[in-house]
C-alpha cells in the first residue's frame, strides 16, 4: 500500500505539478475568448438561475436552427411526461452541492498558508476564467443529450464522447471514474470531514458514522428527484451561513481589510516573499497553490457540472449553460474570496492567534477572532457542505451508473454508497488524498478532449 501510495503521488507530482495545471489554464483563456467573454453575462445567469427564462428563445438562440427546433419539440413532449421536472435552479443547487465542499474552508486555507497571500488571488482568478470552461461543458451536454423513454434526460462527458464522437471505450472510462470518484473518493473525503467536526461537539465516531450514512441514504434512495428537492433547500441555507459568518469576521476586521487587498496583490506578483502576519509567500508559490486549489475546489474542466446541467428541463443551452456557470461563481469568485479575506484579515489583526494553527486550520483560526460561538458555527458548517457534497456526488455517480449498466444497477450503486460513507469516517486519508487527485486525471482529459473537438459547437450570442 506504501509503494501505490508513493507511486501515485509522483504521477500526481508531475500532472498536478504543471502540465495539468497549464492545460487547464488555457482552456479557461482560450474559451473566454471563444465566447465572447460569457463572464459577462454572468448577471444574466443569476437572473435565469432565480426566475427562470420564460420562452426566451427568440432572444437568445444558440446553435443551428435546426438544435432550436429540436430544443422546442423537447420541450413539448417533456411537458406530458411523468419524469421528474428538474428546474435550472434545482440543476445549479445539485452542482453546488457537489461542489461546495470542505475544499471551500480547507483548501483556502492551504493555498494561503503554503503559497501566501497572493495564492488567494489567483485562485480567485481560476473561478473567474474557470466560469468560460463550465458554460462551456454545460452548453456541449445539453446540446447533445439523450432523452430517456420516461422524459427525463442523460447527458455529459461520457454521453457527449460515445454519441457524439463515437468513443464508446473513452466515455465508459469516464462514467467509471465517475462512479468510482464517487463511491471511493467523495464519501471518504466528505464523511471523514463530517465525523472530524461532529467529534468536536463530543460526539463519538462510529455512531457518527453510522448515522451519517443513515440519513444521507434516505435522501438518496428517493432517487435524482429528492435529490434535487433536498439541494435545492439546503445549498442556499448552508452557503447563506458560512457567507454571513465570514462577512461578521471581515466587519470586525474591517480596518485591516484594505492591507489585506494590498498584501494579496503584492504577493501575487512579488518574487520576494510577502508577509501578512505570520503567513508569507511569493509569486511562484501563490501562483501554483492558488490555481491548484481554484481548479479542485470548482472542478471546472472535469465536466461533472454538466451532467447536473443535462438533467435539467432548460430547452436552451446557452440558457441553462449560464445558469449553470454561476456555480463557478458562487464557490470560487465568492465564497473561496470571502474565506480568504477572513484568514488574511485575522492574520493582520492577531498575527499571534494564526500561528498557532497549521495549514487545514487557518479558516478555524479565523472564526475563533469571532466573539461568540465562531469554531461550533465553522464545524457546523464544515457538516453541511460534507453532508451537501455527499449528497450531490451521489447524484453523479447513479448518472453515470444508469449510463454504464442501467437502471438495474442503481440498488448496488446505492448500498455501496452508503457503506463508504461509514467507512469514510474511520479511514486514512492520506492514500485516499493520492487516489482522488490520480482519478481527477480521468475525468479532465477525456472531458477536455471533447470540449477541444466539439469547440465550434459551443455557441454565445
Amino acid at each position: 500500500m506504501q509503494y501505490l501510495e508513493s507511486l501515485l503521488s509522483r504521477i500526481n507530482s508531475y500532472f498536478w505539478g504543471g502540465p495539468m495545471l497549464i492545460v487547464l489554464s488555457l482552456f479557461h483563456l482560450y474559451f473566454t475568448l471563444h465566447t465572447g467573454c460569457v463572464q459577462k453575462k454572468l448577471l444574466k445567469g443569476i437572473r435565469y438561475s432565480v426566475t427562470g427564462e420564460k420562452a426566451d428563445n427568440k432572444k437568445t438562440k444558440t446553435g443551428t436552427k435546426a438544435d432550436g427546433e429540436k430544443a422546442k419539440t423537447e420541450a413539448k413532449k417533456s411537458e406530458n411526461s411523468s419524469a421528474h421536472k428538474v428546474s435550472g435552479m434545482m440543476a445549479l443547487t445539485t452542482t453546488l452541492a457537489a461542489t461546495l465542499g470542505t475544499g471551500n474552508i480547507i483548501g483556502v486555507s492551504s493555498a494561503i498558508y503554503l503559497g501566501g497571500p497572493g495564492a488567494l488571488f489567483w485562485c480567485f482568478l481560476t473561478g473567474v476564467f474557470g466560469m468560460a470552461t463550465s458554460y462551456a461543458e454545460c452548453f456541449l451536454a445539453i446540446l447533445h443529450r439523450r432523452k430517456n423513454p420516461d422524459g427525463s434526460y442523460c447527458g455529459g462527458p461520457m454521453v457527449v464522447l460515445g454519441d457524439q464522437l463515437h468513443k464508446k471505450w473513452l466515455s465508459r472510462i469516464y462514467a467509471g471514474a465517475v462512479v468510482f470518484a464517487a463511491c471511493c473518493m467523495s464519501c471518504s473525503t466528505q464523511s471523514r470531514a463530517f465525523a472530524d467536526a461532529a467529534v468536536s461537539f463530543g460526539l463519538p465516531r462510529i455512531p457518527v458514522g453510522i448515522g451519517l450514512a443513515l440519513l444521507v441514504g434516505l435522501v438518496i434512495v428517493g432517487g435524482a428527484g429528492r435529490i434535487h428537492k433536498f439541494c435545492i433547500r439546503l445549498v442556499p441555507v448552508m452557503g447563506g451561513l458560512f457567507l454571513f459568518c465570514c462577512v461578521l469576521i471581515l466587519g470586525k476586521n474591517i480596518t485591516y481589510l484594505p492591507e489585506a487587498i494590498a498584501l494579496m496583490l503584492r504577493s501575487a506578483f512579488s518574487t520576494k516573499a510577502v508577509t501578512a502576519g505570520t503567513l508569507s509567500g511569493a509569486f511562484m508559490g501563490a501562483l501554483r497553490y492558488g490555481v491548484t486549489r481554484g481548479l479542485f475546489t470548482n472542478e471546472a474542466g472535469l465536466g461533472t457540472a454538466s451532467i447536473a446541467a443535462a438533467d435539467a428541463e432548460t430547452p436552451n443551452p446557452q440558457t441553462q449553460a449560464l445558469i449553470s456557470m454561476t456555480a463557478t461563481f458562487w464557490d470560487t469568485v465568492v465564497i473561496c474570496a470571502l474565506t480568504g479575506l477572513a484568514i488574511l484579515t485575522t492574520a493582520l489583526a492577531a498575527p499571534e492567534l494564526i500561528e498557532k494553527f497549521s495549514m487545514n486550520e487557518l479558516t478555524t483560526a479565523a472564526f475563533l477572532h469571532l466573539s461568540v460561538g465562531g469554531p461550533p458555527l465553522l464545524n457546523l458548517c464544515l457538516m453541511a457542505f460534507a453532508f451537501a457534497t455527499l449528497t450531490g456526488w451521489s447524484y453523479f455517480g447513479e448518472k453515470a451508473t444508469i449510463f454504464l449498466v442501467g437502471e438495474r444497477g442503481i440498488f448496488c450503486y446505492k448500498t455501496f454508497y452508503i457503506v463508504m460513507i461509514f467507512l469514510g469516517t474511520i479511514l486514512s486519508m492520506s492514500f485516499i488524498w493520492e487516489l482522488t487527485d490520480f482519478v481527477n486525471l480521468f475525468l479532465a482529459i477525456p472531458n477536455l478532449y471533447a470540449l477541444f473537438l466539439l469547440r465550434r459547437d459551443i455557441t454565445c450570442k
